[in-house]
């Protein structure tokens, strides 16, 4: 049931198309890259999606053996918690990463007379999501393409999720069954493996059930294919119809729309994105720590960990802003759609 990179280059190509069909105007590009070789000291704070943390502790790691004055405190959990964080309880962050790129112009960009909490915003790579699961999962032995979704309802399966009012990939996964209705003819799709997913198996974020998937304590689990091949999982070869993964199917996506606490969740392609806010301590290292994601080096952790790299980076920024000058190198602008 597995697929194996070749896509990648198809997923960011579609990228650039969709890119190109927005037509956004362009950041200025007159600042040069500044100070690029000169190490940041003090301390970096990192806030990011649950699913970033393992390439993100390569990320860290690498950054400041380039950087040894600098102490990296990190946290990672939800994409939509991690966000709350900042514009509801205010916590001070130098990153941010989120799962879902429009968390930040949504959320941050202070529109309707809010506050700014950010004005920019960096998608960096992409995913799918799917269902892991290993050879112990009920029925896994006969699952195929064609029957996942019926094997996933059978009665005593156990399906386990994150939680879609904290973390994009509790709705993307809501949003994926969704568009399978449709893709598969089957209207009662949802709700037949829903019903194997009870409130005790649903979670803050996916990435806190992969011992329970691995153990057998449940047997799928809806989460992104990167974490699938960080953690050894079989997982389900989904068509690009539904996995979300494909920014030229961006129309189709955007016909399933899932209710979550903070208001309904139209579907969009999966990409993950950086910002530093506007309130950053340090911002000056929270830059530097971008543009380290975005070079050659972090692009590389970033495929190794099974996300596929959006190269060139793309690049949104809120009404009268302007893109950090030493990231602007590393970008190409972008209005991605919800974005």
């Amino acid at each position: 049931m597995r697929r194996g990179f070749g896509l990648r280059a198809l997923a960011i190509g579609a990228v650039a198309a969709v890119v190109a069909a927005c037509g956004s105007s362009p950041p200025p590009q007159s600042a040069p890259a500044s100070g690029s070789a000169v190490p940041v000291t003090g301390t970096l704070i990192v806030n990011g999606a649950g699913t970033l943390a393992k390439p993100f502790a390569a990320m860290i790691a690498a950054f400041k053996a380039q950087n040894p004055g600098v102490t990296v405190q990190s946290r990672f959990a939800g994409s939509v918690e991690v966000v709350r964080g900042i514009t509801e309880l205010h916590n001070p962050v130098d990153v941010l990463g989120v799962a879902d790129y429009s968390l930040i112009p949504s959320k941050m960009y202070g529109t309707n007379g809010g506050t700014q909490f950010a004005n920019w915003y960096v998608g960096f790579a992409s995913n799918r999501i799917t269902f892991a699961y290993t050879d112990q999962s009920k029925g896994a032995a006969d699952l195929t393409a064609d029957n996942w979704y019926q094997v996933l309802a059978q009665p005593g399966v156990k399906v386990g999720r994150s939680n879609p009012d904290t973390d994009p990939s509790g709705y993307q996964t809501l949003q994926m069954l969704a568009l399978a209705q449709t893709y598969y003819h089957q209207p009662n799709l949802s709700a037949g493996v829903l019903a194997n997913s009870p409130p005790e198996t649903m979670v803050g974020t996916e990435t806190q059930l992969l011992p329970a998937v691995s153990s057998g304590q449940i047997d799928y689990l809806g989460i992104y294919r990167s974490d699938a091949l960080q953690h050894h999982l079989k997982f389900l070869d989904l068509p690009a119809q539904i996995d979300l993964s494909d920014p030229a199917l961006a129309a189709t996506y955007a016909t399933v729309s899932v209710p979550t606490s903070s208001g309904p969740r139209t579907g969009k392609p999966i990409v993950y994105a950086l910002t530093v806010p506007t309130n950053a301590p340090n911002s000056a290292a929270g830059q530097r720590f971008v543009e380290f994601v975005l070079s050659p080096a972090g692009q590389k952790i970033m495929s190794d960990n099974g996300f596929s790299v959006v190269n060139p980076a793309v690049a949104g920024v809120a009404n009268g802003a302007q893109l950090p000058a030493s990231v602007q190198p590393q970008t190409v602008p972008a209005k991605l759609p919800g974005g």
